[in-house]
Parts: C-alpha cells; sequence; structure tokens
C-alpha cells in the first residue's frame, strides 16, 4: 500500500465506508467499502466476517473467500468485498477488520448492515364470484416472500383503484376502503358499478407480482322472486295441513285394537251362570261348568 499525500504514519490504521448500511437486490452484485485512509504496514492481516444472529463467521480469511459467501465473492483491492449474486441469506451485518504491525495504531474494524431486498411472490387473491347489491364484501390479497413487506395496489378492468375514492370523481360514490399494509379491499355497500374483472398487485422496492384478473358480478336483490318462493312454500304448508286434517277426521289414523292387546268383554246372560237376586244369597246353576 503506497502512502497517500499528507499521510502521517504515526495515526496508525484508519477505515471508513461509504455506506454502513446496504441495500442490494436479490441476484444481483454488491460492493461492501472499506477504505484504509492511513496505514504504513505494507502487508497488513484482512479478515471479513458475518454476523447473523449474533453469531460471526469468517467470509474472507487468509486471503481467500470462505464460508457462505464461498465461489460468489472476491476481494477487491485494497480491502473491499464485492458479492456477486446476492441472496436472502446475505443480510446481515459485515465486519472489515484490518491488522498492521508496523504501525502505531495497528488495528481497526468498521461494522456494515447488509440488508437484501427480495421481490414478492405473485400473491394469492380472494374474490367473491357474485355478491348483493347493498351487501358489504371483501377481496383479499396476500404474499409473504418480499422483503421488505409488499404494500398492495387493486385494479378494476385494469383501472387502479385510487387509495381513497373520494379523490376521483370516477369513484367518488364508491363505499370501498383499501388496506395498503395487508391487501385488503372492503366495500361497505355493493353497487351495480362495483362489478368488474379485479387483480391486485404486491410492490416493494425490488419488484412486484399480480394474481391473475377474477371476475365478480353484483345482482339486484330480487324481491318478486323471494316474494313469489315465500308464497309457494305457504301454500305447500297449507295443502299438508288440510290433508293431515281431513285424514285424521275420517278415522284414517285411529286403531281397533287396544295397545295392551286385552280385549274386556261383560259377561252375558247365558254364560252358564244365573245370578240370583240380591236378597236370595245364594246363586243355582242352569247348567253344570265344562272343564
Amino acid at each position: 500500500f503506497s502512502c497517500q499525500p499528507g499521510y502521517i504514519p504515526s495515526r496508525g490504521v484508519i477505515l471508513r465506508t461509504t455506506d454502513k448500511t446496504v441495500w442490494a437486490n436479490e441476484f444481483e452484485p454488491i460492493e461492501l467499502t472499506c477504505l484504509i485512509e492511513s496505514i504504513s504496514t505494507n502487508n497488513p492481516r484482512i479478515e471479513w466476517k458475518k454476523i447473523k444472529n449474533g453469531v460471526p463467521s469468517y467470509v474472507y480469511f487468509q486471503n481467500q473467500i470462505s464460508g457462505d459467501l464461498e465461489h460468489r465473492a472476491q476481494l477487491i483491492q485494497p480491502a473491499n468485498l464485492l458479492i456477486l449474486n446476492t441472496s436472502r441469506a446475505d443480510t446481515a451485518e459485515y465486519r472489515c477488520e484490518v491488522a498492521a504491525i508496523d504501525d502505531h495504531k495497528h488495528f481497526d474494524e468498521i461494522l456494515i448492515s447488509l440488508a437484501v431486498r427480495v421481490k414478492p411472490v405473485v400473491p394469492r387473491c380472494s374474490v367473491p364470484v357474485a355478491v348483493t347489491v347493498g351487501t358489504s364484501s371483501e377481496l383479499r390479497c396476500l404474499e409473504n416472500e418480499g422483503f421488505p413487506a409488499s404494500q398492495y395496489r387493486w385494479f378494476r378492468n385494469n383501472e387502479e383503484l385510487p387509495q381513497d375514492p373520494k379523490s376521483s370523481p370516477k369513484f367518488i360514490n364508491s363505499t370501498y376502503s383499501i388496506n395498503a399494509d395487508t391487501g385488503g379491499l372492503k366495500f361497505r355497500r355493493m353497487r351495480k358499478e362495483d362489478a368488474g374483472e379485479y387483480f391486485c398487485q404486491a410492490k416493494n422496492e425490488a419488484g412486484h407480482a399480480q394474481c391473475p384478473a377474477q371476475l365478480m358480478d353484483v345482482y339486484d336483490v330480487d324481491i318478486v322472486g323471494i316474494f313469489l318462493k315465500v308464497l309457494a312454500a305457504l301454500a305447500g304448508f297449507t295443502i299438508v295441513m288440510v290433508g293431515v286434517y281431513h285424514a285424521h277426521k275420517h278415522g284414517c289414523f285411529s286403531s281397533g285394537k287396544d295397545h295392551t292387546g286385552t280385549n274386556y268383554k261383560s259377561p252375558a246372560a247365558d254364560d252358564g251362570v244365573e245370578y240370583a237376586e240380591a236378597d236370595e244369597g245364594h246363586f243355582r246353576h242352569k247348567s253344570s261348568f265344562i272343564i
């Protein structure tokens, strides 16, 4: 390393970076800068460590790329780290360490935070097939891959719905509200004009994705049809009850036998026993008992 103009050897090794917080898009290259502003040692020891969840691991050690970045990064002189193909797993803190034994201040380090943006995937959309005028309804949209978290927009017939319907003369009478964070599209009262093809778009700094359009119909309330159905049901019920009444009246539901199976018969006068008057105090046989 050559000395820079105005360099003072007694200052020792001093590092700096152009940005301590770095954002990168997934699958794209990113360079983490570790600039040596002052040094007198000819061959300083340079190391890079990745710190994930508080646990450090080497990604550049003993003059070669290692660990998670092996075959995916390289050192750019004097000490910058170039990641050729970033992945979401690269989101972490990276520490550049330089040791210069011949310098008065022989060690310095600098910490850089890397966040990798991830493009959203196609969101899952839920759109009702048919709703009734005057009722409430909700359309849903969600995806969980994008980083940072996606913001959501809704479209009807390929036209974006404004976040506030009152801001547009075309939608001023609409009763919907959009939650850009959760992807919900709620209608307080459906109108015939709300019918159409709907799709949702999830978007963040890395890109966007959208679900296929789905058709939603809005129907008027069929008062006459409902009245006729109720009337038909009442007529049917009345006919059944009249039939039951007449059947009961003509004895169709009565039984000729006692449920216990016992038929009681009063003794007749010719049963073989002649009963005397109460004041006779006895009875006489009219004929013999047959056993």
